[in-house]
């Protein structure tokens, strides 16, 4: 059988595994799990997000490029935990998860995640952060018996043989649900059939308003450079207001924060020297996990900064398989991946993976969605000290939760023309 899964990004709390007769994580799924286990969720997920920004680049060299790693994390996450032997071991590797915690550890400080942000504590007057998960299997498919006890209600069974068009249908309006309608048909027709045993998705939203509003009557058409020899017209958005700013020499970049309100998340800009058009390829090479803990934890200092930066919307669609394989995800879509965490039948495998996810970007903030289904130039300085920071041609940018410590949106904005044409 064929699985098609889909990837669409201050309280303690206490997970147990409901008893069961049945280990579904371990050898003894009902031990005390480890106090700091939540801690570890995300250690890896900065080197997973580097991976996969160089992977999904190498598949589209030129391209504009948006994707969310915390997505296509979380929907690895669940493949992870009804994984086993081998199939397990490259989605640990991948993942880049703590060796020194075993699944049920993992698993707990997944469900805490998933606990937050599904009671809305990541959700407050000035920014909206959701994130959800799902399993779908196929109703002919013997499930082991802990498994539902683990999942509850994240875990749906369909009878894709008899409906599956039904099926497709149900989980797209789930996702258009939890991605406040952002993200639509992520599956398309045909993906999903009387064959098909198994979906997985998580679909993750994002809404944020900025700290320092653009004024929209500033907003004018200017040029933006695609190369030094061509150009077209942007919406070029414009405020000025001290922000952290720094060059660095390491990334051969310039460096800019912009805080959505609420201070836990916000948008880097890498922006490479202007006409250099190696600048983009350059800055990935030197975008190393310690170069980036550099701009996230703290180097940047407060300048007084006139930013001006276009307004767009970017929507991008990537077939996860090819991508994965490149950054070792080993035989997980191959057909003799093992899931037994999840069933005995052992012709249970995935055949593809979706991931879909948009960003609009105006002068009041950002909305950003996402789903994965797996089936050195000068700077100008003015008189009075302020810096210039004008992304009037290609640059970098991410999304990133300095609470989490996690990446949950990576871009890069190569070329408005693309966007029209």
């Amino acid at each position: 059988m064929k699985t098609i899964p889909v990837i669409l990004s201050a309280i303690f709390v206490t997970f147990s595994v409901r008893p069961s007769e049945q280990q579904c994580l371990t050898a003894n799924d009902q031990r005390v799990p480890s106090p700091t286990g939540h801690l570890g969720l995300y250690t890896g997920q900065q080197s997973f997000s580097l991976s996969l920004l160089q992977a999904i680049n190498q598949f589209n060299p030129h391209e504009n490029i948006f994707f969310s790693p915390y997505s296509t994390y979380h929907a690895l996450l669940m493949t992870y935990f009804i994984s086993a032997n081998q199939t397990e071991m490259y989605l640990k590797k991948t993942l880049k998860l703590s060796p020194t915690q075993d699944k049920a550890d993992i698993f707990n400080a997944y469900k805490l995640d998933e606990y937050t942000t599904r009671t809305g504590l990541i959700k407050n007057g000035t920014y909206e952060f959701t994130n959800a998960n799902r399993i779908y299997v196929a109703k002919d498919i013997p499930l082991r018996t802990c498994v539902l006890s683990l999942f509850g209600s994240e875990l749906i069974q369909f009878n894709f043989q008899e409906n599956p068009e039904a099926a497709r249908t149900s989980i797209n309006h789930w996702v258009e649900e939890k991605t406040h309608d952002m993200i639509k048909n992520l599956l398309p027709p045909g993906t999903i059939d009387e064959k098909t045993s198994l979906v997985l998705v998580n679909a993750a939203y994002f809404k944020g308003k900025w700290e320092n509003k653009f004024n929209p009557e500033e907003t004018k058409p200017e040029v933006f450079y695609i190369s030094p020899s061509k150009q077209t017209i942007v919406d070029m958005m414009h405020v000025e207001a001290t922000f952290n700013y720094d060059v660095s020499e390491n990334l051969m970049a310039h460096i800019l924060e912009l805080p959505y309100e609420g201070e836990d998340i916000s948008m880097y800009i890498l922006l490479p020297p202007f006409a250099k058009e190696d600048g983009i390829d350059t800055v990935l090479k030197k975008l190393t996990i310690d170069n980036f803990k550099e701009v996230v934890n703290g180097s940047l200092s407060p300048r007084q900064v006139q930013v001006s930066l276009p307004k767009f919307s970017l929507e991008h669609t990537i077939e996860l398989a090819p991508v994965l394989e490149v950054i070792g995800i080993g035989d997980v879509f191959q057909d003799d991946a093992d899931f037994t965490g999840l069933t005995v039948d052992k012709d249970v495998n995935i055949g593809t993976g979706i991931h879909k996810a948009r960003l609009d970007v105006d002068e009041h903030g950002s909305r950003a969605a996402a789903a994965t289904s797996i089936l050195t130039d000068r700077i100008a300085v003015d008189t009075d000290g302020s810096v210039e920071f004008k992304c009037n041609r290609a640059f970098i940018f991410f999304i990133y939760n300095k609470e989490m410590g996690s990446v949950l949106f990576f871009g890069i904005f190569n070329n408005p023309y693309l966007l029209y044409h």
